[in-house]
């Protein structure tokens, strides 16, 4: 390939020619005042969590999840949002401590978090510490889930290589024997998280590009917040 043909779509039927000609934000969108937001990043998150989920926003807690991966290298997945702190600036997730974000996580203790709400136009993008809960929290919010996501949890192995679909199938009847016997059974590297965040961006999109960009940033010492406006 030279440059131009990687660099630029040359026509019709190319990635890049598609994505050229679907425009952004191309849709009515909401408006946002800044100057009127509250003091924290907390509860401007949950106002804007609960107008998506009024806006029918499928899967509004959804959020990617970036962590740093053993080699150095970024590492990302997209992780369900369980819930937030929104006195302290703390964003709760689940996951492994033998998954692959679990050992990323034990050996650095940062992430960040991004969440997308296309009808919208609403970007929230979080950076900060991670901290783990005790076992007892991690088990009481296992407890908790559907059956279906207890018995996908007490399957586990999650990333390893998988030598068919048989295979699994076999595994999750066996998880779902031991569930039924064990209601309370959880597995032994489930944990939960939060990112308590240090930085915290709100980005309104616009149709005309005139992007509206808050920043919370969290103070020396942990007390309060302080905000500015980004430009687009």
């Amino acid at each position: 390939m030279t440059e131009r043909e990687w660099w630029w779509p040359a026509g019709p039927g190319e990635v890049g020619w598609l994505l050229v000609r679907t425009p952004l934000m191309a849709r009515e969108l909401p408006g946002f005042d800044a100057a009127a937001a509250p003091e924290g990043p907390g509860e401007l998150f949950a106002a804007w969590l609960a107008e998506a989920v009024a806006a029918g926003v499928l899967d509004p807690h959804a959020m990617t999840l970036a962590t740093v991966g053993l080699d150095g290298v970024p590492d990302a997945r997209v992780v369900a949002l369980r819930n937030v702190d929104v006195a302290g600036g703390g964003w709760v997730f689940a996951a492994s401590s033998d998954s692959p974000k679990g050992r990323q996580l034990t050996t650095r203790a940062v992430a960040a978090m991004t969440c997308y709400w296309p009808a919208q136009g609403r970007q929230v993008r979080l950076r900060g510490r991670v901290e783990t809960a005790p076992a007892e929290v991690a088990a009481a919010e296992f407890r908790k889930r559907s059956p279906r996501s207890r018995v996908a949890g007490l399957v586990a192995r999650q990333s390893e290589p998988l030598e068919s679909t048989a295979r699994y199938e076999a595994a999750a009847a066996e998880a779902e024997r031991r569930l039924a016997a064990e209601p309370d059974a959880v597995p032994p590297g489930h944990s939960v998280y939060a990112l308590w965040a240090d930085e915290v961006e709100f980005w309104q999109g616009d149709a005309g590009r005139r992007h509206v960009r808050l920043r919370y940033r969290r103070a020396a010492g942990g007390a309060g917040w302080r905000r500015e406006l980004l430009w687009p």
